[in-house]
C-alpha cells in the first residue's frame, strides 16, 4: 500500500521505444473513455513569470477511470530558450496517486511520456481523419523533439510516405530531422527553406513548433481535403481555422489560452467552425468532409499523460526498471 516508486528518464525512453504501438492505443482508449466521462479533466494552470513572458510551467491534473483507477498530475515546463542552449525546451514530471487513498505510488521522469502521448494522438488522428497510412507526402513544420516522436510514431505505426519534406527556421535542426527521417526511418526526406514549399501538395501537414502566435495567414495555405495537425496550437491564422473543418481533443480546452481555434472563436464570436472530438469521429457520432482543409488540434489532456503514465510504469515494474523507495512516507499509521 506504500510503496513509491520512481522511473527515470532512460528506462521511460526505452519502453516508450518498445510500446509506440501500444501507447497509441492506450491513447485512443483514454480519447473514448473521457469522451464517455469516465474521466475529470480540469484546466491545465499555467505558472508564468513577470519578467520571463515566453516561460511557462504548467500543471496538469486528471483523473482517469479504467482497469486501475488513477489520479495525478504532470508538473511540465516549456522554456523555449533551451533551444539556444542546445538542450530540449521541455521537462517534467509525473505523479501518480492510487485513486482509493490518495496515496502517491509513483514519480515519472515525462517529457518523454508528454512527447509520447503528444506522437500517438498525431498519429491517431491522422488515421481516423485519412482512413489510412500513408503512401502520400508529408510535411514537417518544426523539427524539435515533437516532430521527431511523431515521425516515430509514423513508423512504428506502418504509415509509408513518397516524401517527407522538413521546414525548420533552423537550417541545422531541420537537416538534422530529415536525416533522421531517412537513415533511421526509410522515410526519403528532405529539408526545404521555403514553409510553401513544404505545405502545398502535401496530404498530411504537421505543425510541431514553439511559436506563440500565428503566422500562417494566407488564405490558400490549405487545400481542400488536406489533413493538418495542429499539434502546436498557434501557428495557424483563424481565418485559416474558420475556413476549415475542425476536430479537437476536447472543445473546451481547446478554446483557450490563445490558440488557433481560441483566436477563432473569438474573431467570429461563436463555435461554429468546430466539427467535433476526435472520439465523436472514431464513434461514428461525426463525419468529416472533404470539401475543406480537415485541421486536428489538440490541447493536450492530463488523462492521456495518467494512461501512458500508467502503462509505463506497470511495464517498468514487471521488468525491474523502478527504483522502489521504502521509507518514502514517513508516517503509515495514525498513532
Amino acid at each position: 500500500m506504500f510503496e513509491f516508486d520512481v522511473v527515470g528518464g532512460r528506462a521511460v525512453r526505452d519502453i516508450v521505444q518498445d510500446s509506440r504501438r501500444d501507447i497509441v492505443r492506450v491513447v485512443r482508449d483514454t480519447y473514448l473513455a473521457h469522451h464517455a466521462g469516465r474521466s475529470v479533466n480540469p484546466d491545465s494552470y499555467f505558472l508564468r513569470f513577470p519578467e520571463k513572458p515566453a516561460d511557462r510551467i504548467i500543471a496538469l491534473p486528471a483523473y482517469l477511470d479504467g482497469e486501475r483507477e488513477v489520479a495525478g498530475i504532470k508538473w511540465i515546463a516549456s522554456f523555449p530558450a533551451n533551444i539556444q542552449r542546445g538542450i530540449p525546451r521541455a521537462s517534467a514530471t509525473l505523479v501518480l496517486n492510487d485513486a482509493g487513498t490518495g496515496y502517491p505510488f509513483a514519480l515519472l521522469e515525462a517529457s518523454q511520456i508528454s512527447a509520447a502521448r503528444t506522437a500517438a494522438s498525431a498519429v491517431l488522428a491522422a488515421d481516423v481523419l485519412s482512413g489510412g497510412r500513408g503512401g502520400g507526402r508529408l510535411a514537417v513544420v518544426g523539427a524539435g523533439v515533437i516532430a521527431r516522436n511523431i515521425l516515430e510514431f509514423f513508423h512504428a505505426e506502418q504509415w509509408t510516405f513518397e516524401q517527407v519534406t522538413v521546414y525548420d527556421l533552423s537550417q541545422e535542426y531541420g537537416t538534422a530531422l530529415a536525416a533522421h527521417a531517412t537513415e533511421r526511418l526509410g522515410y526519403p526526406a528532405s529539408r526545404t527553406d521555403r514553409l510553401e514549399e513544404a505545405v502545398t501538395g502535401a496530404d498530411l501537414v504537421v505543425f510541431a513548433t514553439t511559436a506563440g502566435e500565428p503566422y500562417v495567414l494566407a488564405p490558400d495555405t490549405f487545400a481542400p481535403g488536406q489533413i493538418i495537425l495542429n499539434i502546436s496550437l498557434r501557428d495557424i491564422g483563424p481565418e485559416l481555422i474558420a475556413g476549415s473543418s475542425n476536430v479537437l481533443d476536447d472543445v473546451d480546452h481547446c478554446l483557450k489560452a490563445g490558440t488557433s481555434p481560441h483566436l477563432a472563436e473569438q474573431k467570429y464570436g461563436n463555435r461554429d467552425f468546430v466539427t467535433g472530438t476526435l472520439a465523436e469521429v472514431i464513434n461514428g457520432e461525426v463525419t468529416v468532409g472533404t470539401d475543406k482543409p480537415v485541421v486536428f488540434s489538440p490541447f493536450g489532456l492530463g488523462v492521456l499523460d495518467l494512461a501512458v503514465g500508467l502503462e509505463v510504469h506497470r511495464v517498468a515494474a514487471e521488468s525491474g526498471r523502478v527504483t522502489a523507495i521504502a521509507d518514502f512516507f514517513g508516517e503509515t499509521e495514525r498513532w
